[in-house]
């Protein structure tokens, strides 16, 4: 008792996050250990510590009581009783029994309201009623009601056939405010009235829906359909007219016309007539025989209805039958909505049986519900309970307290949903405010809140515990300031100096090809030809001589002291002399799919640019590279051919971009100070780089512009962790993938809340990310089948340091209903060795381990550090991308 007195007087003042409730635990366990060491469930486990407590509590006041009858608070808090009125063998009984938690059955029933009908009437309740009966069966009256009523809900039953314990999974309701009056002993008279009528009632809706289903199913057949809909088919049928037709025309109009025959001849023409030298010349090569083969041949009825239409009916008697069919429609509907309306007042009177105001004067509030999750041997448990001061419902999970809603309880309460229901209900007499009341001070009047509300010795040890709380906080400071101190010591020690990376334009952003000045390898330049001369091929009217061929006219100036020359040879173009200042030419940006448009279209201006200099050939090669990106985003390319990730244009343009935007990027890749190889392009460039600069700013909402850019980096990064983790999956690294589909899921999702364009397919990443969880669940599940060791604990390492943190990840979306059935699938892997037998080393951590697997909160966790990405070029990139995607398409995955 003293234990539950700090754990209380702890969770009321404690400093903490959560308070350790080990040590009145284990005196539990002590003092609850039964003989067969069996795992008690959460019923029988409340039964004991209320008779536990009642009994601490009955010792003390028989102690504490001066002559008077000792009053014992568990007994008035959580003690009422009912009256069973019955007959056993004929003769009648009344007794009065004590209940603390009332039981009541699942099975069967659609609300709490069903249960407890069920539970107050047992056997033949007309024998009770009536005089000289041998029947036997009784009733139950509440005759005092505890102020905290408890229900237990019965959902678990034992299968015979497989010889252990189920969980029923069936959904039942409960109200947040529950009427007893019905249920109550002073009511019974009019209960039993109400009863009766509600009985007659629902026989004479059985016999009204019986007759509802036989105008909504009708006919003698296997199968039914609704008379209305007979009746309506029946006058089409009547009011069609036949429109004849020959199939053979049919045939003949679609047949080539070198082999179709006249018109005007048919098939029994030519039968008759045979073949004629008069009609068609002998000299036809395509004209033979016609031979009549009566047993291979089928023959076609001449004239057949286009659609089903009575062939022989005269215009009185289609009258007549139409006004029939009208009639008797009309009729029918008639009916069907008499007997519907009938139905539902039916309904709405025995809804309404106990709403008038002398059956509702005794309200029960809901206050606690005790939900889990799981299976019958094992499973989650948690709770949600009302702040009644707050008026919302909160959610007690392990040491996580959120705020909840009533829509949340009802998901997880009701049942016939993840494996999640309730089990046990606490409803509280709306009636006795004391219950929830504010305690106040005496003297001074005042609300009573946290530890002012516990009396002196508990307000003392809970001061102290939060002390030592604060002691250990201190010593926790001092040990972090001690290990920064180590480290700033460590970082100062001299080091060999690392080679600085050549600088990078301020402000440009990635994707713009300004990459580090790094030599690239063979295979890469190799790839990078390949692309380039895809581009040209495609180019529609210009064959790649003409595209960058330069004039006599036009031959390179002689470069400056500071700049160097190099020679960069592009397949079927021809080899190219490159000027540019040291270190400021880097040909792996020439050879990328933005700058292979650039030059491409600087290529098509040059007769604009020789006519009429620099900027005329600079707007016609920006508007033809703007016509080209635009014609690209309006395409619907297959996935391996994303045309977002060689183009960042693309991207904006699909996503609507502002105009601004786009033409700022325009500009900035044709300033791009790589065009400086040759006269025209460096011309150009230097046009491009003047407009930029006369951008003022409050024409370009620079903050917009880069959160673009950065939008656009994250799509490119949310590829490459979808391209990395679907090659690891490929490869059947699972562990190695699943982080890379986590991220690139999350990513994903982040940038698809922005817009449908903004990143990838959705259902293909959680498709793959489900996947990899499946198979290290079922690879974890046959570690822990070995047996040894070892290898049990690599599974259990793989099923909490990976699974088990995921598992929010599918629950956070009630939508994905295949990652819901995935979990469901898990976890009941894992429940299905709680029927088997095993070494209790095994069973030990079967159990250690299984809450975790079966919380059903959805809070997500944090995860490690997002796994380092490869730096990828542009067309390296899209090349593996491609290559992933269309192995992805060769051979589908089982679901997709």
């Amino acid at each position: 008792m003293r234990e539950l007195r700090y754990l209380f007087a702890l969770l009321v003042g404690s400093k903490r996050k959560y308070v350790d409730p080990s040590r009145a635990v284990e005196i539990l366990k002590d003092a609850f250990k039964s003989n067969d060491s069996q795992q008690q469930d959460v019923s029988e486990f409340t039964h004991k510590l209320l008779d536990w407590l009642e009994d601490a509590f009955q010792i003390k006041a028989e102690e504490e009581r001066d002559g008077e009858k000792p009053k014992n608070p568990m007994v008035e808090l959580f003690y009422g009783r009912f009256l069973a009125v019955g007959v056993l063998e004929g003769k009648k009984f009344e007794n009065t029994e004590m209940f603390g938690q009332y039981p009541l059955q699942v099975n069967g029933f659609k609300d709490l309201h069903e249960c407890l009908e069920a539970a107050m009437i047992e056997g033949e309740i007309e024998s009770l009623h009536s005089e000289n009966s041998a029947k036997s069966g009784q009733e139950h009256w509440f005759t005092e009601l505890p102020p905290v009523l408890t229900f237990e809900l019965s959902r678990f039953e034992f299968n015979q056939a497989l010889g252990r314990p189920e969980k029923i999974h069936n959904k039942l309701e409960f109200p947040p405010i529950l009427y007893l009056d019905r249920y109550m002993h002073k009511n019974r008279e009019i209960t039993r009235i109400k009863r009766d009528e509600i009985k007659r009632l629902k026989e004479y809706l059985t016999v009204l829906q019986q007759r509802l289903e036989r105008y909504l199913s009708y006919g003698s057949g296997p199968k039914r359909f609704p008379l209305v809909d007979v009746l309506q088919y029946a006058l089409e049928f009547a009011s069609s007219k036949p429109v004849c037709t020959s199939p053979v025309d049919d045939l003949g109009a679609s047949a080539p016309a070198s082999s179709m025959l006249p018109a005007q001849t048919s098939p029994s023409t030519i039968e008759q007539q045979g073949p004629s030298s008069s009609d068609v010349p002998s000299t036809s090569p395509v004209q033979r025989s016609v031979i009549h083969k009566p047993f291979t041949q089928s023959r076609i009825p001449p004239d057949l209805p286009m659609h089903p239409a009575p062939r022989h009916i005269t215009e009185e008697e289609l009258s007549v039958l139409e006004g029939c069919l009208h009639r008797w429609r009309t009729e029918v509907e008639n009916d069907t909505r008499d007997l519907q309306e009938s139905i539902s007042r039916i309904h709405r009177t025995i809804e309404l049986m106990y709403s008038d105001k002398t059956m509702v004067q005794v309200p029960y509030r809901l206050h606690a519900v005790l939900v889990h999750e799981g299976q019958a041997n094992a499973g989650h448990y948690w709770a949600y309970i009302y702040d009644h001061h707050q008026n919302r419902w909160m959610k007690y999970n392990d040491i996580s307290v959120t705020k909840s809603t009533w829509e949340e309880l009802e998901r997880d309460s009701f049942g016939g949903y993840r494996n999640a229901s309730a089990y046990c209900l606490m409803y509280i007499n709306d009636k006795e405010q004391y219950l929830i009341q504010e305690e106040f001070n005496k003297e001074t009047g005042q609300i009573l809140v946290g530890m002012d509300t516990l009396p002196s010795d508990l307000r003392d040890y809970v001061k102290e515990d939060n002390k030592r709380f604060e002691k250990e906080l201190e010593e926790w400071d001092v040990e972090l300031a001690q290990k920064a101190q180590q480290e700033k010591l460590l970082s100062q020690i001299p080091r060999a100096p690392a080679p600085s990376p050549a600088p990078v334009q301020a402000g440009e952003p990635e994707y713009l090809e300004q990459p580090s000045r790094t030599d690239i390898s063979k295979h890469l330049k190799e790839d990078s030809v390949q692309a380039i001369n895809k581009a040209l091929a495609e180019q529609e009217d210009r064959g790649p001589e003409a595209i960058m061929d330069t004039s006599s006219d036009n031959a390179p100036a002689q470069p400056a002291p500071n700049q160097r020359v190099v020679e960069v040879a592009i397949p079927d173009v021809g080899t190219f002399v490159i000027e540019s200042e040291e270190g400021g030419y880097d040909d792996e940006v020439m050879l990328t799919p933005n700058m292979q448009g650039i030059i491409m279209a600087i290529g098509k201006a040059r007769n604009v640019y020789d006519r009429c200099g620099p900027e005329a050939g600079f707007f016609k090669a920006i508007k033809l590279e703007y016509t080209r990106l635009l014609k690209l985003a309006q395409e619907d390319p297959p996935p391996e051919c994303d045309y977002r990730l060689r183009h960042a244009i693309v991207y904006f343009i699909q996503n609507q971009a502002p105009k601004k935007i786009i033409e700022r990027t325009l500009l900035e890749q044709f300033g791009d100070h790589n065009l400086s190889f040759d006269e025209r392009c460096r011309n150009i460039m230097k046009v491009a780089q003047a407009k930029l600069e006369m951008i003022k700013p409050d024409e370009v909402n620079m903050e917009e512009y880069e959160r673009w850019h950065q939008d656009y980096r994250n799509f490119r990064e949310t590829t490459m962790f979808l391209m990395v983790g679907l090659e690891f999956f490929q490869k059947k690294s699972y562990m190695e993938a699943l982080l890379y589909l986590i991220y690139a899921y999350q990513n994903n999702k982040e940038l698809l809340s922005k817009g449908p364009y903004r990143g990838h397919d959705e259902e293909l990443i959680s498709h793959y990310r489900r996947e990899c969880l499946l198979k290290l669940n079922e690879h974890a599940a046959a570690l822990f089948e070995s047996g040894d060791d070892q290898e049990v604990n690599n599974g259990l390492i793989i099923m909490n340091e990976l699974i088990v943190p995921c598992l929010p990840l599918l629950l956070v979306d009630e939508m994905e209903e295949k990652d819901i059935v995935a979990v469901e699938d898990m976890r009941n892997r894992w429940c299905s060795y709680l029927g088997q037998e095993m070494e209790p080393n095994l069973q030990e951590k079967l159990t250690d381990f299984l809450p975790k697997l079966l919380d059903c909160s959805t809070e997500i966790k944090g995860f490690n550090d997002p796994p380092k990405l490869p730096s990828y070029s542009t067309h390296e990139l899209c090349e593996r991308y491609a290559r992933i995607m269309l192995s992805l398409s060769r051979t589908p995955a089982d679901g997709r």
